[in-house]
């Protein structure tokens, strides 16, 4: 099997231009694609899982990447399936985010000569000249057609500003530099960026008279529809200290049964003969295939090692075990104890167990909240000093378990 036609089987592909080109550039290894990532926060999140992916499949098939750091359009934001404007971020957070995103990717792609190059995008956006953009890249777009992009529709009842509606400019640019300065032909991207990808391919096209290719990445979607990667905490991020490893592996190992498979084709590099035979599974099976799933992703990003830790871990605590070395844990400042005491609404809220103390309210009264296997059936319940000092097991529901500790 080519490798294009594993990417078609995995589910991997959801648009692409021209695709008997694309084909046989990827299948001969004469792709050098990018991908562009805004350094919008200091962490990856499993939203970007299946960019990385696809990064480290075509590198393997001899393909080139090129990482595009958003240093640049960052000053900008991204609109695209925004309702409202992006916070703007200053030169020192976005610096920060973008070395913070290197190091993630490291274990994904292989950099170095001849292999995987990272660029930063505001090496060369921050350089241009207003009126050299207008007279040389702005002439070749019509603003009709901008607005009619989907990118943009979201934002036009509560009010598009001039400052967004240049990401599409400043996108298509990046291509045309990366086509012009390193031979980058192929552009990669989730399908909500499917205008902007289009606009480089026709930038590129009047400016130089070449042709280029643009391929959107299947958005990882669960069975209901809805986009993946969100607890009710939050994001699901790849950095081990906003995402426990435990966490990690527990957000897959608890995946729907109707999801399992279509994330071990998607998202892990097992061969797809083995992932078809699982789709005799059935009953018990699925809670193996989920635990195959757990492993080989909590691998991915952080290791072995922390994969089998939180295997181990998972399993003591399900299997009824006290083994909680692993567990996700916050430790609490002193200053937060009133009378050498918490009270456990403030405490699950701390340790970012729920996002707030509504949702805490909200959690005792279906009572899903036990401390040390006992339900707490009580706002006013708290949690001592002298409790904390040992370490104090609070489980959400069946499967979240947290450690407290002072």
């Amino acid at each position: 099997m080519t490798i294009y036609d594993e990417l078609v089987a995995r589910g991997l592909i959801a648009q692409v231009t021209d695709e008997e080109e694309i084909k046989e550039l990827v299948n001969k290894g004469e792709a050098t694609f990018y991908i562009g990532f805004d350094p919008t926060a200091d962490s990856l999140h499993v939203g970007h899982f299946m960019a990385l992916c696809l990064m480290k499949r075509l590198q393997m098939a001899g393909n080139k990447p090129v990482v595009l750091i958003g240093g640049g359009t960052g000053y900008i934001g991204d609109p695209s399936g925004r309702t409202d404007m992006r916070s703007m971020m200053t030169p020192e957070i976005i610096q920060h985010n973008s070395e913070c995103f290197k190091k993630q990717m490291e274990k994904f792609i292989e950099f170095g000569e001849n292999k995987a190059i990272m660029v930063n995008n505001a090496d060369w956006l921050l350089d241009l000249n207003y009126i050299e953009v207008l007279r040389e890249v702005g002439a070749h777009f019509s603003v009709n057609n901008m607005l009619r992009a989907e990118c943009y529709k979201q934002r036009m009842e509560k009010g598009l500003s001039f400052l967004e509606l240049n990401y599409m400019i400043m996108q298509a640019y990046d291509f045309y530099y990366l086509f012009k300065n390193h031979g980058c032909n192929m552009q990669f991207g989730g399908d909500d960026q499917w205008s902007n990808m289009l606009a480089g391919r026709e930038l590129i096209r009047r400016k130089l008279g070449e042709n280029s290719y643009a391929m959107t990445i299947t958005l990882l979607l669960n069975s209901e529809g809805n986009k993946m990667g969100k607890t009710a905490s939050g994001a699901v991020w790849l950095d081990p200290d906003k995402t426990s490893p435990f966490e990690f592996y527990q957000y897959w190992r608890n995946v729907d049964d109707a999801d399992v498979l279509n994330c071990l084709r998607m998202l892990t590099f097992l061969p797809l003969e083995q992932i078809n035979e699982m789709e005799k599974w059935e009953g018990s099976q699925l809670n193996e295939a989920k635990e195959i799933l757990a492993v080989e992703l909590t691998t991915l990003v952080h290791g072995q090692e922390e994969a089998q830790k939180a295997k181990q871990a998972a399993y003591a605590l399900f299997k009824g075990g006290t083994d909680d070395a692993n567990m996700p844990s916050t430790q609490i400042d002193s200053s937060l104890l009133t009378d050498d005491a918490i009270n456990i609404m403030d405490l699950i809220v701390e340790c970012g167990i729920v996002p707030s103390k509504s949702e805490a309210r909200r959690l005792i009264k279906q009572g899903g909240l036990f401390v040390e296997d006992a339900k707490v059936e009580s706002f006013d319940f708290s949690i001592t000093k002298a409790q904390l000092a040992d370490g104090v097991k609070i489980r959400k529901g069946k499967k979240t378990y947290h450690k407290a500790f002072i």
